[in-house]
This record gives structure tokens, C-alpha cells and sequence, in this order.
């Protein structure tokens, strides 16, 4: 076993907090078949407990350039266009703030794809850019006929080449039953590759509906290289005490699993549909948790869906970029966290001690 399993292995409580073995055999779901916060035991959800165990005894991760932190910036690509009734909302939303363009743009949207406010992949790099960081943008392959079925892959592809050119990262948003059907995993990694014409490594599952340890043994057989699914979604926070990457631990086989998890802390809809906070609330823990991260060297995983890159929500978006980059933070996609981890540290995922 290796010398991070082994230190952490000493105390139990921090070892349950790590492996999770809470939700192995969990006797409550919520209606998604999620293990949610407020099922866990776990009371102290903002401190990595973990990862400060490990800082504490040794461990000293770097990144490039000798930054003292690492922010994985992702987005979930659930939408890419609105429907009649929504266009319709939005138009009258538009009017009465005097946004008279946007107005005049938004009923011709579902014409001119450029005019579709979530049509808004190159807009979101551009701004990524101005701060030197880039980002993973994880689409939904479904087909007709699944849930939340709202549009083709097949008709993103020069988008999707756009995206990989600049350098950012195209990642699977698998559907709602993926995480836990190793066919449908592959099938839809295989309909994404098809269509970029690339091998995709990296994962999150839509809803964030993962099963505690199968997803991760069926992303590593379906060959993806890293997942970023796990995080609650009705709290912030670091789920099994880690503000680092790490490879999972499988306590029914006793063995590491092939793949590294880059665990998510904030995403858009946690902090202000499920949490209810209100701006000034959210930008309070936000900041919190980017502090908490940088203190421990570590890496904050954010999700901001494209359906939130506009209003007060693409402003809120646009101060973590600004604090994070006036901090000096790393930037980047769930790929390049992966790729550096992965070199720097081998094939355990875990930074020397």
C-alpha cells in the first residue's frame, strides 16, 4: 500500500472520511439515488480534514510556475438552446430591464444559434482568457428519447473543435443512469470521441448521481483518466475531507482504483438553489473555501453551467476569476490537473511525502 494509504490508514475516523464508508451500504437515497450532505455524518464539510492531515505530515504539492494553488474551472453543458416558452420569458425579462437588443436578438435565437444566450462557449473562453485560464466544458451525449434529452452532440462539431483548438478541454457529462450502467458509460465515451475525433479522459456525471465506489471502478474499465463528480450537491464543501486529487480506495477489494478523482467543491446551483444563500452569502463561503484551499496547496474544483454565464450570476463567475487570479492561482481544466498530478506524482495520484 502506498505511504499516503498508510498514514491516513492510522487514524480510522479520518480513514472513513476518505474512503467514504458511510455511503458503501447507505440505508437512505434521496430520489436520484444520491448520497446527499445532509445524510452524511459528516458535520465538518468546509475544512478538508484529510488533506490538512496529510499537509501536516508531510505531503508538499506544486504546481507550475510555483503557484501555491490549483482552481479546475468546469462547466456542465446541460442546455445549448432555449425552448419556445423559455425564449418567450426571457424576452419579456429583457424589455422590462430596457435591454432592447437582447430582446430584439432572443425570439430569432432558435434561427441563429450565435444569438442563443447559452450558445455561449466562446464568450465564456474569451473571458476565461483575460485571466490566463482555461477550463472543461462537459456535454451531455444523449439520445432521443432519454431524460433531459434537449439536443444532438452531432450538431456541436465545429463548436466542439473550436474548444479543443484553444486548448481547452472537452469532458463526458454522462446521463442520469450512466454512473451506474457500464454500457451506457461506454457507449456515449464512444459517441463524444466519434465526434471530436479525440480520446476523452475526463468525467462528471449529470446530477452529480454517482454510487460510492462502482463509479469510479466503471469510469477506470471504461478507460477515462479522471472524474469530477464528486462533491455534494446540496452543500459546499469537500466531501471526503480532500482538497487534493486522489485516487479512491475500494474497501471491498482492499485496492487503489485506476483513476484519479479532481472531487468538486462549489458548483452554481448548490450555492444558491440548494444552500439558498444569496449573493453576499455565497461569495462569503466561496471565498472561504478558495482560502481554506490555498492555505492547504491544494486544488478547488468549480462548476458554472452555461446556463448561468449571464446576470449576476456570469458577475458572481467573473469575481472568483478575478480574486483567484489576484492570488496567483493556477487556472486550468480537469485535464491539465490531471495530466500534471499524474506526471509529477505517478500513477497513485498522490503528492510525495
Amino acid at each position: 500500500m502506498d505511504a499516503v494509504f498508510k498514514k491516513i490508514k492510522q487514524d480510522q475516523e479520518l480513514w472513513e472520511l476518505f474512503t467514504k464508508k458511510e455511503e458503501y451500504d447507505p440505508i437512505l437515497l434521496d430520489k436520484y439515488g444520491r448520497f446527499p450532505y445532509y445524510l452524511s455524518t459528516q458535520r465538518n464539510v468546509f475544512e478538508p480534514e484529510v488533506s490538512d492531515f496529510l499537509i501536516k505530515n508531510g505531503m508538499n504539492p506544486e504546481y507550475p510556475e510555483g503557484r501555491k494553488f490549483a482552481v479546475c474551472l468546469t462547466h456542465d453543458i446541460d442546455f445549448v438552446c432555449t425552448g419556445m416558452l423559455n425564449t418567450a420569458t426571457r424576452t419579456v425579462k429583457a424589455l422590462k430591464k430596457g435591454q432592447f437588443v437582447e430582446a430584439s436578438i432572443l425570439p430569432f435565437s432558435r434561427i441563429n444559434k450565435r444569438w442563443n444566450p447559452l450558445w455561449n462557449f466562446r464568450q465564456t473562453m474569451e473571458l476565461e482568457e483575460i485571466y490566463g485560464a482555461k477550463s472543461t466544458f462537459y456535454f451531455l451525449t444523449l439520445d432521443p428519447g432519454n431524460q433531459d434529452f434537449t439536443f444532438s452532440i452531432e450538431e456541436l462539431e465545429e463548436e466542439l473543435g473550436h474548444i479543443l483548438d484553444d486548448g481547452w478541454e472537452v469532458g463526458l457529462h454522462g446521463g442520469h443512469e450512466a454512473y451506474n450502467n457500464p454500457t451506457e458509460i461506454k457507449r456515449k465515451k464512444q459517441k463524444l470521441e466519434k465526434v471530436l475525433k479525440k480520446e476523452v479522459i475526463g468525467y462528471r456525471n449529470h446530477y452529480l448521481r454517482f454510487k460510492t465506489p462502482k463509479t469510479w471502478e466503471l469510469l477506470a474499465e471504461a478507460g477515462f483518466s479522471y472524474d469530477s463528480t464528486f462533491g455534494y450537491y446540496d452543500c459546499a464543501g469537500f466531501r471526503n475531507g480532500m482538497c487534493h486529487p486522489f485516487s479512491p480506495y475500494d474497501l471491498n477489494t482492499g485496492k487503489e482504483i485506476d483513476i484519479l478523482e479532481i472531487p468538486l467543491s462549489i458548483m452554481d446551483t448548490t450555492l444558491f438553489s440548494h444552500m439558498h444563500l444569496d449573493f453576499k452569502q455565497a461569495w462569503k463561503l466561496t471565498e472561504k473555501l478558495i482560502l481554506t484551499t490555498e492555505r492547504h496547496r491544494g486544488v478547488l474544483t468549480i462548476l458554472w453551467h452555461n446556463t448561468n454565464m449571464q446576470g449576476d450570476y456570469l458577475e458572481f463567475y467573473k469575481k472568483i476569476l478575478q480574486y483567484c487570479a489576484q492570488k496567483g492561482a493556477w487556472m486550468t481544466s480537469g485535464a491539465q490537473i490531471c495530466n500534471w498530478w499524474k506526471k509529477k506524482y505517478g500513477n497513485y495520484g498522490q503528492a510525495e511525502m
